[in-house]
């Protein structure tokens, strides 16, 4: 049951109150004589105290409801916001984690703008454009409110094809029917630059679609695309699942690309044996996560989040292969834009800020 008190259920209250105290001021008849009371000021003290201590603990609940966005159930930042939900609600006594499944960075920075969220993972470059306010990454204006907590863990550019489909290079993608992940998300503007950087547009592609991961894996195992482009942490679900039900190959990204990338990506190798029939290991480019909140959300919030984040590091990194690159020495390795004072005080504590 929920016991939260809204604004109506206060209402409510007082008007459930207010009738029986008039009913009890008023008269009584019964068959023997009729028995006239009205409630003692002792009593009205009581049951005003009663009130204000109701209203107090729906004040309470609202200040310790955490709003966590994070993106589709077959990525990496949906189960990782589930297992760092769970981490918040028992370091912080009082807390409810509400999780979100989102569209991810886009949608994520879109929603912390407009304060219908506490706290989301998002990339850094998308991070970048929302503050700036790149209208070409669906950002009209500057999203001012978004503060950084910590960098995390890197995405992974995951280019996978059907081996039916024999492509072997991201210029193969050249007349393929192809999954770019949902319009205006991170994962699509990752989508863009890689072909960019490969010379070539959507209009080099046979069929572009822009579809959640779930729905391209669908497709892809019915045979009705030749690859997706998924831009997520190492293990990701989708990935997995499509991995093992039919035979795919993981396409190389090479340094030549990430050299033309214009700084959005860096080298990384995915290991052998990550995803069923990855015999070898796959270099590709990746980019990092950051844990970002809105300047809104109080300084001792964000304190006690980032710091049972990490004294629970264990655990998050036991929930998914992709949070094992989590490390607290590298929270500020990079700094796309202002801290929230809650992360820096934090980190100040630690001796990672001075």
């Amino acid at each position: 049951m929920n016991s939260s008190i809204t604004a109506s259920g206060a209402t409510s209250t007082f008007s459930l109150i207010e009738t029986r105290l008039s009913t009890w001021a008023s008269c009584l008849a019964t068959r023997a004589s009729v028995v006239c009371f009205a409630p003692g000021p002792a009593y009205l003290i009581k049951v005003w105290l009663v009130i204000a201590a109701i209203l107090g603990m729906g004040e309470v609940r609202a200040q310790n409801e955490i709003v966590m966005l994070t993106g589709n159930t077959g990525g990496v930042y949906y189960p990782l916001g589930i297992a760092l939900g769970k981490i918040w609600e028992q370091a912080m006594p009082g807390t409810r984690v509400s999780v979100q499944a989102t569209q991810a960075s886009v949608e994520n920075f879109n929603l912390l703008q407009q304060r219908r969220g506490s706290f989301a993972f998002g990339q850094g470059d998308v991070m970048s454009d929302a503050v700036k306010g790149n209208p070409e990454a669906g950002f009209a204006s500057s999203r001012d409110r978004l503060r950084m907590v910590a960098a995390l863990f890197p995405n992974y550019l995951h280019l996978v094809a059907l081996k039916s489909a024999n492509i072997r290079s991201v210029q193969d993608l050249k007349g393929k029917r192809v999954s770019v992940g949902a319009s205006r998300s991170g994962n699509e503007l990752n989508a863009r630059v890689l072909l960019g950087a490969a010379g070539m547009s959507y209009a080099d592609l046979r069929r572009v679609d822009f579809l959640a991961y779930n729905d391209a894996v669908a497709l892809m195992r019915d045979g009705q695309l030749d690859a997706i482009i998924v831009s997520a942490g190492l293990g990701v679900k989708a990935v997995a699942e499509l991995a093992f039900a039919v035979p795919v190959t993981l396409v190389p990204i090479g340094a030549d690309l990430i050299g033309r990338s214009g700084g959005v990506f860096s080298a990384v190798t995915i290991p052998a044996g990550t995803y069923a029939g990855q015999s070898q290991e796959v270099h590709t480019a990746a980019l990092i996560n950051f844990l970002v909140t809105q300047s809104d959300v109080p300084e001792p919030v964000v304190y006690a989040a980032v710091k049972s984040l990490y004294e629970h590091l264990p655990e998050l990194k036991a929930s998914h292969i992709a949070a094992r690159d989590i490390a607290r020495d590298k929270a500020l390795a990079s700094r796309p834009i202002a801290l929230h004072p809650g992360a820096e005080r934090y980190f100040r504590e630690i001796g990672l800020l001075r």
